[in-house]
């Protein structure tokens, strides 16, 4: 299946997304992502996205405080996050669904 651009995030989007549902700067970020996953995002993927995703509106550069660049979530962003959890609920279930015939039979 293609993909649309932004119709699915990769796992480092879906961080990012979510992690700005607070202001935070990008090493900010890089903690909130490591706290909630045990894994890391390199500096420059997360560069990478912040640009891109504040170019797509997706959020919003607060200020700049000591060199620290802050970001938060927009409204086109938070849709973007949601519909990737209802895209992944939604996969989840179809495998809870696949496992359960294969458990009947």
């Amino acid at each position: 299946m293609a993909r649309k651009r932004l119709e699915t995030l990769t796992e480092q989007m879906f961080y990012v997304l979510l992690s700005l549902r607070g202001e935070r700067h990008g090493y900010g970020i890089m903690q909130a992502i490591t706290e909630l996953t045990g894994g890391r995002v390199s500096a420059g993927t997360l560069y990478a996205l912040l640009e891109r995703f504040e170019k797509d509106g997706l959020i919003r550069r607060t200020r700049t405080e000591d060199n620290r660049k802050y970001y938060i979530l927009m409204p086109e962003g938070e849709r973007t996050l949601q519909n990737e959890y209802e895209r992944i609920k939604k996969q989840a279930a179809d495998m809870e669904r696949v496992l359960q015939k294969e458990e009947e039979s």
